[in-house]
């Protein structure tokens, strides 16, 4: 770590006034307006472009599923290569991509273009951490990625608000909001200043070394929790819960925006105390604690009649976010040197993205066989399943 860096890490006060992590935060705000903003329009968007409830979600895999097979590679480049290499250029294929929804003709079109926004999403979600782990450590690290995800937090939840007051304009409008990746590559790439690592290993102990890392129990179960979360955060409640809302109490994109902001808000306030919160729990325990959480809120979703009673289950579902998400990305963030951590982080971005990729496709499979309460019940047994990886490999 450089000076620089270290000076910034003295203290709290200090690490937000470093001009690295708000660059970090732009990272991230692009990286999750890939989905989030379009969720509350995927309704509308299945009605104008005539297609059926359980292929809407394609939209969403189609973004996710470049991640699945390019991030390692491109974690890999930038451990040799340097970060700056690969974000610049990711950014601004999103951006370009992203933007380039608007004008597609059909959905196959609409497909393609996403397929390849997601080719520039596929290193954004991996490389953000990466940063905070190069320049960060100790109890400030955990401070800063729980400030980082209370800014992720904070897109999620205004994104679906203006993506839904944009989609009452038109079903396109939404992903013109990617355009603000390509200011943020051109800042990173002349303001970022990060120590890239000094890589001198060759090609096959770099990889050794990191197989060795990918074996530990505690990591295995760390990618298996962060795949359950993203199968349950996109399929369930991202694609599924949007689709209750709109077949079962008529609200349109903007209201569906609105009540999945009040969760995302919820999730920023929680991440915000990570750094509190890990001098008195071990993250382990907040991770637990959360697939919990995420099964009561599957198991109730199916049982409310009343419009306003989502806000109990939407509010519990922020919080176990806000506890889950940080406190994955701190476990794993410890585990990885410098020297590879791009590459170790890149598999879980993978595996990120296999979630994301694979929820709305199996519960759109479960829509179609069972019906829409099945999907929150099969969302209930991944969250089974959650709780049991946590508790057998994660806790110590």
């Amino acid at each position: 770590m450089n000076q620089h860096s270290k000076i910034i890490s003295n203290s709290n006060q200090s690490l937000l006034s470093d001009l690295n992590l708000y660059l970090i935060f732009g990272i991230t705000l692009s990286a999750v307006m890939g989905v989030s903003s379009i969720a509350p329009a995927l309704p509308k968007m299945a009605n104008v472009l005539d297609v059926s409830n359980e292929r809407i979600g394609l939209l969403i895999t189609a973004f996710t599923i470049p991640g699945m097979f390019l991030t390692p590679f491109l974690g890999v480049f930038a451990d040799r290569l340097g970060r700056k290499t690969i974000l610049v250029p990711s950014l601004f294929i999103f951006g370009i991509a992203g933007s380039a929804c608007a004008f597609a003709t059909d959905f196959t079109w609409l497909l393609i273009l996403r397929f390849i926004q997601g080719i520039g999403g596929a290193s954004l979600g991996a490389l953000n951490v990466t940063l905070i782990g190069d320049l960060y450590s100790g109890n400030r690290r955990a401070t800063a990625m729980g400030y980082n995800g209370s800014i992720l937090s904070v897109g999620t939840a205004a994104y679906p608000a203006i993506g839904g007051g944009l989609a009452l304009l038109g079903w396109f409008y939404p992903f013109f909001l990617t355009l603000i990746a390509i200011p943020v590559g051109l800042i990173v790439l002349f303001k970022l200043d990060n120590p890239d690592p000094d890589n001198h290993k060759n090609i096959k102990s770099y990889l050794g070394d990191i197989l060795n890392a990918l074996k530990k129990k505690q990591v295995i179960g760390l990618f298996a929790a962060n795949f359950f979360t993203f199968i349950l955060l996109y399929g369930g409640y991202l694609t599924f819960f949007p689709i209750l809302l709109d077949e079962q109490f008529g609200k349109s994109s903007l209201s569906i925006g609105i009540m999945l902001s009040g969760s995302s808000l919820v999730t920023a306030i929680a991440s915000s105390q990570l750094g509190n919160l890990t001098k008195r729990f071990a993250e382990s325990s907040l991770i637990i604690l959360a697939a919990i959480l995420y099964l009561g809120v599957f198991i109730s979703l199916p049982f409310i009649e009343n419009i306003w009673l989502f806000a109990l289950p939407i509010i519990v579902f922020g919080f176990a976010q806000g506890i889950n998400i940080p406190s994955i990305l701190n476990l794993l963030t410890h585990q990885a040197p410098k020297e590879y951590r791009a590459a170790f982080l890149s598999v879980n971005w993978t595996v990120i993205r296999s979630g994301q990729a694979i929820g709305p496709f199996i519960l759109g499979l479960v829509y179609a066989a069972v019906g829409l309460h099945g999907t929150f019940w099969a969302s209930a047994i991944a969250a089974l399943c959650f709780i049991g990886v946590a508790g057998l490999l994660i806790k110590k």
